[in-house]
């Protein structure tokens, strides 16, 4: 049975980009895009009568920035998830998205497919941030927590707030650790197989065995995991 099209609505003040992001959207046959919006009265208005499943939210608009958009959006669309897709680096942008219950950021200098992927992986309940933003992220919970730890990170970053398997780092094998130290400094799995010499498809492997290893759920928690256990 086919996949259900999930529902996106597009919010972006830039018209050539969000008319270009809407093209490149629905050419996959996994996505469908309700609406589109320039700021974030017109973008709350569209969301509480179409009800998207995802929104992909830039932050920089005309009036209200995005980060504050959030809570209203959720308010109108409790089910919506919301991406953020932008061109913000800054650190308390990410955290602000994230504290006000974003699902994910995103920069966009990201990859086609690896938005699509991201999208996905949203959709279906995990949280996703650029790699570039993860040290970021690691230090704008460290300066907003006397004691960073993976149970004190918001749910919008810890889907599950799962704990970590009391074993920890002691469970992971010297090659799994070398990628978690990478993983802990932003790298993305192409950097990673780069700088490790192996293939990318063998890193994606090794991820996958440290998540379940230390019953994580997204490469964000593996992140800020490592980094609150002196794993730089």
């Amino acid at each position: 049975m086919p996949m259900k099209s999930i529902r996106l609505m597009v919010v972006d003040d830039h018209s050539l980009f969000r008319r270009g992001l809407v093209a490149l959207l629905t050419q996959d046959e996994r996505f469908v895009v309700l609406h589109e919006a320039g700021d974030a009265g017109e973008a709350l208005r569209c969301v509480q009568r179409d009800q998207p499943d995802l929104i992909l939210l830039d932050n920089h608009l005309p009036g209200v920035r995005g980060v504050d958009a959030i809570a209203g959006l959720k308010e109108v669309a409790p089910d919506a998830k919301i991406l953020m897709l932008t061109v913000s680096e800054n650190e308390q942008d990410l955290s602000a998205a994230l504290k006000a219950g974003a699902d994910g950021y995103l920069l966009k200098t990201i990859n086609s497919e690896d938005l699509s992927e991201s999208i996905l992986k949203v959709f279906q309940g995990q949280s996703v941030v650029s790699p570039e933003m993860t040290t970021k992220l690691v230090a704008a919970f460290r300066g907003s927590a006397s004691a960073p730890a993976v149970a004190e990170v918001p749910d919008g970053v810890v889907p599950n707030g799962a704990p970590a398997r009391a074993e920890g780092l002691e469970m992971l094998s010297s090659r799994e650790m070398d990628i978690l130290t990478l993983i802990a400094r932003g790298a993305s799995n192409k950097v990673i197989a780069r700088d490790l010499d192996i293939a990318e498809t063998t890193v994606k492997i090794h991820v996958q065995h440290i998540l379940r290893k230390l019953n994580l759920s997204s490469r964000v928690q593996v992140a800020v995991y490592a980094t609150g256990r002196g794993v730089t």
